[in-house]
């Protein structure tokens, strides 16, 4: 059931309207900058609090604003290709020191990381400052390895999966969790291509219709296509329960015959460690770069949903074979340390197990016998091309690095340009067949932020209300 918002959206827009028209995403150092800058003008305002380094040392803050009883952390770039975050912090921090009425109404005090990835941000700043297109964005995109991301880095022990190797970035955020017990925690990602879709702690109807006008507001279609994973509870449309590794485990449990724990290497997420402490109300609101209208488009298509996830199996198994080959041509030969490497190796070991457990899904769950949506069948046969390109330019970016240490050698070469091409190819391909629309930064962050607004309201609410 879906109730009236607890904070009306006039009072959101009046916030968020006031967002700059960002046309770029900032830089690690720019971020740096504006914090010393904001800190250095409100010094009675704002504590610069230094809660750990990266594992290449480049120290990580937290902003520390206002004194309200209820605590909140937020924190961006827990994926470094997921900026938009960052600049709904960099407005927030600036917004809050300099709007007393708005700090008080909030009644929190407010704990902001701009960026708790640095080192994985600046190997994605190629595409921060645009052109804005898909084939740019994928070529310069980086995202580690599961266990090397800070999101799912955090210790767990349930049954056979025991994972207690935090990195320095997730050991930080871990002792801010500890030290404030936060009542809001938001972890700020965004996806790269669909609408607009949440993950929320616990099933609060008061936030349902909140959440659907702020996106509606802004001209954007929700996500109305297929969920992340299968497992995921849906509470409301494009609204999900927050999952982490336990869910995780469970479903690979039940749609392989490996033991989980083979296969899923990393640990958990930053809810449920923090839950381990106090019962903070969990928040992720995922927006993307692109889009297209068909993805909320709920009419019924021509396609069984099963057809449709099947055949995009089918197809991401001919990319993960075809990496696969090129990646043993040359594994012998690699040198060089690269995060690009790692991202890569995780990627085919992985991504075989993803793709039997979906498989064995689609053809035992009874409603994928269903006709597809037009939604559903746009990103099944769509969406999923899009992120095809990324294990793509990994590649592309480990070779390039072995090759600007080494020297160019012929199996480098050839290689390189069998996986370039391949890569040109399905970027041609998909934006010749896709009519795809570029969101203004602006319209990203006033959702992200009036996402944080909505919920810090749904925090501060009186006990029983």
């Amino acid at each position: 059931m879906v109730g009236e918002s607890i904070y009306p959206m006039k009072d959101v827009l009046n916030v968020i309207e006031d967002v700059p028209d960002y046309k770029t995403f900032f830089t690690v150092d720019e971020l740096k900058a504006s914090s010393e800058k904001l800190a250095h003008r409100y010094s009675d305002r704002v504590e610069v609090l230094n809660i750990g380094h990266s594992r290449l040392d480049d120290p990580i803050e937290a902003l520390k604003i206002g004194t309200g009883p209820k605590q909140a952390i937020l924190f961006a770039m827990p994926h470094p290709n997921e900026p938009i975050g960052s600049m709904a912090l960099e407005y927030l921090s600036s917004r809050l020191v300099e709007d007393d009425s708005l700090l008080q109404s909030l009644n929190h005090t407010w704990y902001l990381i701009k960026c708790i990835d640095p080192d994985g941000a600046r190997l994605n700043e190629g595409w921060f400052k645009g052109p804005f297109t898909v084939g740019h964005y994928a070529r310069h995109y980086y995202r580690p390895a599961s266990y090397q991301q800070i999101e799912w880095t955090f210790p767990i022990d349930y049954k056979t999966l025991h994972f207690n190797s935090p990195l320095p970035e997730t050991q930080a955020l871990m002792s801010l969790i500890r030290k404030v017990s936060p009542d809001f925690l938001y972890s700020i990602h965004n996806s790269g291509f669909g609408g607009a879709y949440f993950y929320i702690s616990e099933e609060a109807p008061s936030l349902y219709n909140g959440f659907h006008q702020l996106v509606a507001s802004q001209g954007l279609p929700l996500h109305l296509g297929e969920p992340e994973a299968p497992h995921i509870p849906k509470y409301a449309e494009a609204i999900f329960k927050i999952t982490g590794a336990q869910e995780e485990y469970d479903y690979l449990e039940q749609h392989t015959r490996e033991d989980p724990a083979d296969i899923y290497k990393a640990g958990t997420d930053s809810f449920a460690y923090a839950s381990r402490f106090c019962h903070p109300f969990g928040l992720v609101c995922e927006v993307p770069y692109f889009y297209h209208p068909a993805i909320e488009d709920n009419s019924v298509s021509d396609m069984p949903r099963r057809e449709a996830i099947l055949n995009s199996i089918e197809s991401e198994r001919e990319e993960l074979n075809f990496l696969k080959e090129q990646y043993n041509n040359v594994k012998e030969v690699l040198t060089v340390i690269s995060p690009f490497r790692e991202a890569i190796e995780e990627y085919v070991r992985f991504f075989e197990y993803h793709l039997s457990a979906e498989e064995n899904w689609a053809r035992t769950e009874l409603g994928a016998a269903e006709k597809a949506t037009v939604a559903e069948e746009f990103d099944n046969m769509r969406i999923r091309r899009f992120y095809q390109l990324f294990p793509l330019s990994l590649f592309i970016r480990l070779l390039e690095s072995e090759m600007e240490a080494r020297g160019k050698s012929s199996i480098l070469s050839s290689t390189y340009s069998n996986v370039n091409d391949a890569f040109t190819r399905q970027v041609q391909g998909f934006e010749t067949e896709v009519d795809y629309q570029v969101i203004p930064i602006q319209r990203l962050v006033r959702i992200q932020l009036g996402s944080a607004l909505i919920a810090s309201k749904h925090v501060a609410r009186p006990p029983g209300s």
